[in-house]
C-alpha cells in the first residue's frame, strides 16, 4: 500500500512516461496531468501518472516529445 501514496519528482514521472521533463511541465500546466507544486518543484502522485499512462488514447496523443 506505501506505494499508493509514492511521490515522484518530475525527473522520476519524465522517466515513468518515458518523455522528457518539459513535457511532464507541459501536461502539468495544461491539466492533462495532476501535480502540485512544493516551493519551486513539482511532485506527482504516483498512482496520478500511471492513471495517465492507463487513459485513453486521446490522453496518449498528449505525449509527444519536443
Amino acid at each position: 500500500m506505501a506505494e499508493d501514496h509514492e511521490v515522484l519528482t518530475t525527473e522520476e514521472a519524465a522517466a515513468l512516461l518515458r518523455v522528457s521533463t518539459k513535457t511532464v511541465l507541459s501536461l502539468v500546466r495544461s491539466g492533462k496531468l495532476p501535480g502540485e507544486k512544493v516551493g519551486r518543484a513539482w511532485r506527482f502522485p504516483k498512482r496520478d501518472v500511471l492513471d495517465y499512462v492507463r487513459g485513453s488514447s486521446e490522453h496518449k496523443a498528449g505525449i509527444v516529445d519536443e
